[in-house]
C-alpha cells in the first residue's frame, strides 16, 4: 500500500488483530457459496440440529449467528471496559458503511459493472473507482491537513502536487469486483491504522472540505457517509440497468451487512484490546473467529442442500 503521507501523522499506528482479515475472508467465501443458491431452492430442505429447516432460513441462520456475535461482542467490551481513541470512534462506522457496499456488489458481473445507464450517468465501475480515489485522498488529504496545524492562514486547498500523485479513478475501478472490494478495504484499513488514534486536540484541527472550513474530525466523519452515498449511487445505476436483486441477493445482503455492523465494534481497537475476555472468558477476537467460521460452515451446507 504506497500511502506516503500517512507514516508522518504522529501517532502510533492501530495494528489490526489477525483474526479480522481471516474473518472477513470467510465471510465473503461464504457469500460467493450461498450466492450461488438459485432462488428456486430456497424452499429444499436443509439439514441443521437434530432436525431440518429449508434452504431460506440457512441464509436467516447466517445473519443470526453473526448479531448474536455482535452482542457478544459488545457485552465483552463492555465487561472489559475497553474504548477506542476519539479518531477511531469517528472512523468506526465507515467499516458499516464498506460491508453494506461489498453486499450490493458482490452479486454483480463484470459485465453488468461496466454498463452504461445512458444519460452520462456512471457505470457501477466508475463509481467504484471514485469510491476507492476518495478513499486514498481522505486517508492522504487529512494527513496533509493535519500536519498543517501551526498554518496561518489556513490554506486554501492541499497542493497540486498531492492531487497529481494520486492514481486515476479509472485505474481505482480496473479489476474483478473482489480486486476492487480489496482495494478499497486496503485504504481504510492504512486509513484507520494511521488515523485512529488521533486524539480530540487533533480532531480539533483546522482543515477544508470542499473548500469550506472544517475540522480534522469532520473529514474523519465524513468517511462513512460518503461510502454511503455512493453505495445509493450505485443503487439507482441498477435500476437504471435494469438489474433487479433476486431473493437470495438480498438474504446474502442482511448477512454480509450482519458481518458489517460485528466488524463495527472492534475497527480502530488495537490488537490487544481483542484478547481481553469479559466476564465469561470469551474475548472479541473468539467470538468473531467462532462466529465466522460457523457462517462459512453454514453457508457451503446451504450451497449443498440446495444443489448449487
Amino acid at each position: 500500500m504506497n500511502e506516503p503521507y500517512l507514516p508522518d501523522v504522529p501517532v502510533t499506528p492501530i495494528a489490526l488483530h489477525p483474526a479480522v482479515p481471516v474473518a472477513r475472508a470467510r465471510v465473503i467465501a461464504a457469500a460467493h457459496d450461498l450466492l450461488a443458491v438459485p432462488d428456486a431452492a430456497l424452499e429444499r430442505a436443509w439439514p441443521w440440529r437434530d432436525s431440518e429447516a429449508d434452504v431460506r432460513y440457512g441464509f436467516y441462520r447466517a445473519y443470526e449467528t453473526l448479531e448474536a456475535a455482535g452482542a457478544a461482542v459488545r457485552r465483552a467490551l463492555d465487561e472489559a471496559d475497553t474504548r477506542r481513541a476519539p479518531g477511531a470512534r469517528r472512523v468506526a462506522a465507515a467499516t458499516a458503511a464498506r460491508w453494506e457496499l461489498h453486499a450490493q456488489v458482490l452479486p454483480l458481473d463484470a459485465t453488468t459493472l461496466g454498463a452504461s445507464p445512458g444519460g452520462g450517468e456512471w457505470t457501477v465501475r466508475q463509481t467504484l473507482g471514485h469510491i476507492v480515489s476518495a478513499q486514498r485522498a481522505y486517508g492522504r488529504f487529512t494527513a496533509w491537513w493535519l500536519l498543517q496545524h501551526d498554518a496561518a492562514p489556513l490554506p486554501d486547498a492541499v497542493p497540486e502536487a498531492l492531487f497529481e500523485a494520486m492514481p486515476d479513478e479509472a485505474v481505482e475501478g480496473e479489476g474483478t469486483p473482489d480486486e476492487i472490494r480489496e482495494r478499497l478495504d486496503g485504504l481504510l484499513d492504512a486509513g484507520m491504522a494511521h488515523l485512529g488514534g488521533l486524539d480530540d486536540d487533533a480532531l480539533a484541527v483546522p482543515a477544508r472540505w470542499s473548500g469550506i472550513r472544517v475540522d480534522v474530525g469532520f473529514r474523519l466523519g465524513r468517511w462513512s457517509s460518503h461510502i454511503r452515498e455512493h453505495t445509493v449511487q450505485v443503487d439507482e445505476t441498477l435500476v437504471m440497468l435494469g438489474w433487479a436483486p433476486r431473493e437470495v441477493d438480498r438474504l446474502v445482503g442482511l448477512m454480509v451487512g450482519a458481518y458489517g455492523r460485528l466488524e463495527e465494534q472492534v475497527f480502530g481497537l488495537p490488537a490487544a484490546a481483542l484478547e481481553r475476555g469479559g466476564e465469561d472468558g470469551r474475548t472479541p477476537a473468539t467470538l468473531i473467529e467462532a462466529a465466522t467460521t460457523q457462517v462459512a460452515a453454514d453457508a457451503a451446507s446451504v450451497r449443498a442442500s440446495a444443489g448449487a
